[in-house]
This record gives C-alpha cells, sequence and structure tokens, in this order.
C-alpha cells in the first residue's frame, strides 16, 4: 500500500522541503532558512538580510563546531553560492501556490493543468533537494567526523519537530 506522503504530492513537496531544511542545518548554515523564507515565507528576503542571516547562523555554527579558519573559508563561499541558488526557488513555490488557488478555484477543474503543476513542483522540489544534498556533502568534506557528529547531534534534537502534521 502505498503511503500517504506518496499520495499527496503537496505533502510529499513540504516533506521534501522540511527534510532539506534540516540537511541545511546539519551543514550549520543558513541556507534552510531559503526554504520557508527567513521571515516565515512571507515575500522575498533581501539579498542583503539573507548575507546576514548567513553570516549569523555560520558564526554560531563555527563556535558550535570550534571551526579553523582554514574550514570557515571554505565552508563560507558554499554555503552562500547554495543559498544565492536557491533563492529562486521561493518565488517559484509562491507562484505555484497561487495558480493552484486559481486552477482549484476556477468554474471547471483543469485536470490537465493541475497535473502540470504537479510535476513542476516535484521538479523544483527534487532541484531544491539535489542542490541542498550537493552543499551538505561538501560542508561535510571540510569538516572532521567529530564536528559533523556535533552538528548532527544539535540538529537531530531541534530538527525532531520537522514535518510534523
Amino acid at each position: 500500500m502505498e503511503s500517504n506522503i506518496a499520495q499527496n504530492p503537496r505533502r510529499r513537496f513540504f516533506k521534501l522541503a522540511a527534510l532539506s531544511t534540516a540537511f541545511a542545518g546539519l551543514a550549520g548554515a543558513g541556507v534552510g532558512a531559503l526554504a520557508h523564507g527567513h521571515r516565515g515565507g512571507r515575500g522575498p528576503i533581501d539579498p542583503a538580510q539573507m548575507e546576514e542571516h548567513l553570516d549569523r547562523m555560520l558564526k554560531h555554527a563555527y563556535v558550535e563546531i570550534d571551526a579553523t579558519e582554514a574550514q570557515k573559508q571554505k565552508i563560507d563561499p558554499i554555503v552562500k553560492q547554495a543559498a544565492r541558488e536557491l533563492q529562486p526557488l521561493r518565488a517559484k513555490v509562491r507562484e505555484a501556490r497561487r495558480e493552484g488557488i486559481k486552477l482549484f478555484s476556477a468554474e471547471s477543474i483543469d485536470r490537465g493543468a493541475i497535473e502540470r503543476l504537479r510535476l513542476e513542483q516535484m521538479a523544483s522540489a527534487d532541484a531544491a533537494s539535489k542542490r541542498f544534498t550537493q552543499a551538505l556533502a561538501d560542508v561535510a568534506e571540510v569538516l572532521t567526523p567529530e564536528q559533523r557528529k556535533t552538528l548532527a547531534a544539535r540538529f537531530a534534537h531541534r530538527g525532531s519537530g520537522y514535518g510534523r502534521g
């Protein structure tokens, strides 16, 4: 029997987004903030605000794992480049939501258009997941096993509420 997640594309998308956010957290960055928006998903995030937010998140992570200067020099560009690449996906998600509402509230239901929108959203979720995973692996290669364990423990505890509901 297929799970509820597989049957409900929207729920699957948000589960993937939550998982991706958790991965970004493990990377010790604030890249995950872009998935849902620094301010809870309300509108576009200003690039300067994004940079500030990432700097704060990285600073906290660096203290927690006792990162060396060499590690910081390698991790900063990995995280910031991933964040820049993921930012446009937020606008696509907002636009798709508006489109979905239009399709749902139309006089007649266009199943083909709904399916196209679903496929586009799944492709966006997949692209975001791939980019998060790439950044996660890139950061993981810079860290020691002990640093990775420290971050994993921190975010496993913090992320225990992800994906509920």
